[in-house]
């Protein structure tokens, strides 16, 4: 049996109280999400708040594919997570990863800092009546330029995989200004980033034609391209990503009546 177990130079003084969390992630910590795949805890270690994400293990084939051809999606996370920190691009900071190979992988762990964020990308959404929703947005739309200016391809640009949080809350920032943390990283690319590659990201964000608007016509000024070919590509992707997944809806529903 074999363990890899990185930690951040940052906090490497807290080694052993990480490796601690891990080997005892069954009995204690408290679940922040516990999902088919991936169980989510979150722990107090000295006076940090972390969570630990505990990737569902692998199967037989893919335990030999993440030990010899292709990095752990804990790996990744932490990797993924330092080099966005590096861009000064936000995300939950990298505080370790833990690997076991035992006949290839069995187990894998990632360990980041906690954000206490207000809401995610979800809630503007689900409230349009939100009183902020057009300037979030707006910001939102800023914040995704800013990621393919970078050559970032974040493949899981989802809903749920974007924290908001409000600067004004600590009575010193501006009011109306965000925050956005990307979380759920282990799906991204780093590559050249161009018009319709950048439309394309916006898919899987599941926006209605109000919001659809807002973005392109933010985008387009920061692009310097044209309004209605932005707002155009990204309804187009969007509506693709839409139909595609209420068909599978359909089909499932169907295939289970």
């Amino acid at each position: 049996m074999k363990e890899n177990f990185v930690v951040h130079s940052k906090y490497d003084h807290l080694k052993d109280e990480l490796l601690s969390c891990i080997k005892n992630f069954e009995t204690s910590g408290k679940n922040v999400t516990e999902g088919e795949r991936n169980v989510i805890k979150k722990f107090t270690v000295e006076v940090l708040e972390i969570n630990i994400k505990k990737f569902k293990n692998p199967n037989v084939f893919n335990k030999y594919i993440y030990q010899y051809m292709r990095k752990s999606k804990a790996k990744r996370s932490f990797e993924y997570s330092d080099r966005l920190t590096n861009l000064h691009i936000k995300t939950p900071f990298p505080i370790a990863y833990f690997e076991r190979f035992e006949g290839g992988l069995t187990e894998s762990y990632y360990i980041s800092e906690h954000v206490d964020y207000d809401f995610d990308f979800r809630y503007l959404i689900h409230n349009p009546t939100f009183k902020n929703r057009e300037e979030v947005l707006r910001q939102f739309a800023n914040f995704t330029f800013h990621l393919h200016q970078n050559g970032i391809n974040f493949l899981d640009h989802s809903p749920g995989n974007t924290l908001i949080l409000e600067k004004s809350r600590d009575g010193k920032s501006e009011s109306n200004k965000y925050e956005f943390y990307l979380i759920d990283l282990n799906r991204m690319r780093f590559e050249p980033m161009d018009f319709e590659k950048r439309m394309h990201n916006f898919r899987r964000l599941w926006l209605s034609k109000t919001m659809i608007k807002i973005l392109s016509e933010e985008y387009a000024q920061l692009y310097g391209k044209g309004y209605n070919e932005t707002h155009a590509f990204m309804t187009k992707y969007s509506r693709q990503f839409q139909k595609k997944v209420n068909s599978k809806k359909i089909r499932k529903k169907r295939k289970n009546f």
